[in-house]
């Protein structure tokens, strides 16, 4: 996209070795009074570049841990690759540089040759930590899966959860091994012939991170809101930093973890008015670091701008995922009519979900009040990623029930053979009984009343949930 000169925030943000033993820290913080950084137990002052931005460069090296002082609150970097001591805790440095990458042999995947398998670190292994998934990585790919599809691993509360309400975009979870055990995955992946996806979640991050991020800028907007919290500033004043953290950060993952792709959460709830979409231009930067790298939206809009070029008025992603296909199908191998199943049930709408998966192509939506939807003739079908399982359609069930067992045989021909890009969600492959709820392991105990509440109200449409949500 054409510019002038490179704004002061859009040189690299966080901390960054630079050689000889310095690393240069750079964070945009326009507004507080004071930012100081706190350091191997002293205190510096940073200088002003302007527009917010302010830096040091100081004598620093992997693993060194560091905090800013916000006015006088000690807070992590935004742009933090490791809170080893979780979301409060400060800040490490990283040297991505230290780790020997053994990868070289493996050439990516195509979109054509996408076979995802979508797994969530925490609850794939007993350990629950990327380094325990290694010793699977082989079963996988004997399966004829081809991508791994990690849930969220951005530094989230606690220990545990599903990891959509991650804070530091930038930073792998401490408890799942931090940034050198996903490193080792990624690297043991690629050995073992399979690309890594990461699931990154755009518009919004979790509350109990939502003020520290606040005492730096203007992240947040009131011009619009999401379901699960504030929106992210991506067209409002001062909103060209929250850009350069979201599209900085997607890129360092390609760039210094070799991440083979991103699957974006809801990018429906991704709002900007501006003149170049922060996802259009999210998939411009990535794939100017790594021109292979696949980028595939989670989009509630069945709007086929998802996945159409730029050039078209498009946001230019690979691939989006197709939840109608799944309705469509769950609905007539089961007997579920509740909440937005009421509208399907029919082998029409699964015979035009194997045309294109959108069953709601612009036509009238009763569970929604409204025409929904457009048209995707134009679409390739290898740009619809289908399953008949994933961690919404099962971990968003009030109990987190599997498709029933006599079910699953023919749920997974549907999908597998469909002419789109299948994916399976963990367990599927031998037929897992246990369910895979929600969970959090919340650290403030408001919000975990907010979350217990909502959900309960999420679940009142479904009547055969009856009124006992589990906690």
């Amino acid at each position: 996209m054409a510019q002038d000169h490179p704004l002061s925030l859009e040189r690299p943000l966080g901390a960054r070795p630079v050689g000889d033993g310095i690393v240069e820290f750079r964070v945009w913080a326009p507004a507080p009074d004071e930012v100081g950084l706190r350091l191997r137990g002293e205190e510096h002052g940073l200088q002003d570049e302007g527009l917010g931005m302010r830096s040091a460069q100081l004598p620093a090296g992997h693993g060194d841990d560091y905090a800013y002082l916000v006015d006088g609150a000690a807070l992590p970097d935004p742009c933090t690759r490791s809170q080893p001591e979780g979301l409060r805790g400060p800040s490490r440095v990283v040297d991505p540089g230290t780790f020997a990458w053994r990868d070289a042999g493996f050439g990516g995947v195509t979109l054509e040759d996408v076979v995802l398998y979508e797994l969530h670190v925490g609850t794939f292994t007993a350990e629950g930590t990327f380094d325990a998934a290694i010793a699977h990585l082989d079963g996988l790919r004997e399966l004829g899966v081809t991508a791994i599809e990690l849930m969220p691993v951005a530094e989230f509360p606690g220990a545990r959860g599903w990891g959509y309400d991650g804070v530091y975009l930038w930073a792998a979870q401490s408890s799942y091994g931090g940034p050198e055990g996903l490193q080792r995955l990624v690297d043991a992946a690629h050995r073992a012939g399979l690309a890594v996806v990461l699931d990154l979640v755009p518009n919004h991050v979790g509350a109990s991170g939502g003020g520290a991020l606040a005492a730096f800028g203007p992240y947040f907007t009131e011009r619009y809101g999401t379901f699960w919290g504030s929106a992210m500033n991506f067209d409002d004043a001062g909103c060209d930093g929250t850009r350069e953290w979201l599209l900085q950060g997607a890129e360092g993952w390609v760039r210094d973890f070799h991440l083979d792709g991103f699957r974006l959460d809801a990018v429906h709830a991704v709002f900007d008015a501006g003149a170049h979409h922060v996802m259009a231009a999210f998939a411009e930067r990535v794939r100017a670091v790594r021109p292979d790298a696949l980028v595939i939206a989670e989009s509630g809009m069945n709007d086929p701008k998802v996945t159409r070029p730029v050039a078209l008025g498009g946001f230019g992603h690979d691939a989006a995922w197709a939840d109608d296909f799944h309705h469509a199908l769950r609905t007539l191998i089961t007997d579920e009519r509740d909440g937005y199943y009421a509208e399907f049930g029919r082998v029409a709408d699964l015979a035009k979900a194997f045309r294109r998966p959108f069953v709601h192509d612009g036509a009238y939506s009763a569970f929604r009040s409204k025409r929904f939807g457009a048209p995707a003739p134009d679409r390739p079908p290898q740009q619809f990623v289908v399953f008949d399982q994933n961690h919404d359609q099962v971990g968003n069930r009030a109990f987190g029930d599997r498709l029933p067992a006599p079910a699953r045989p023919l749920a997974a021909f549907c999908t597998l053979l469909s002419p789109f890009t299948p994916m399976l969600f963990m367990g599927e492959e031998y037929g897992e009984p246990a369910p895979f709820q929600f969970f959090s392991s919340h650290i403030d105990e408001e919000i975990a009343v907010a979350t217990r509440e909502g959900r309960r109200r999420e679940f009142a449409a479904f009547a055969s949930f009856g009124h006992e949500v589990p906690d």
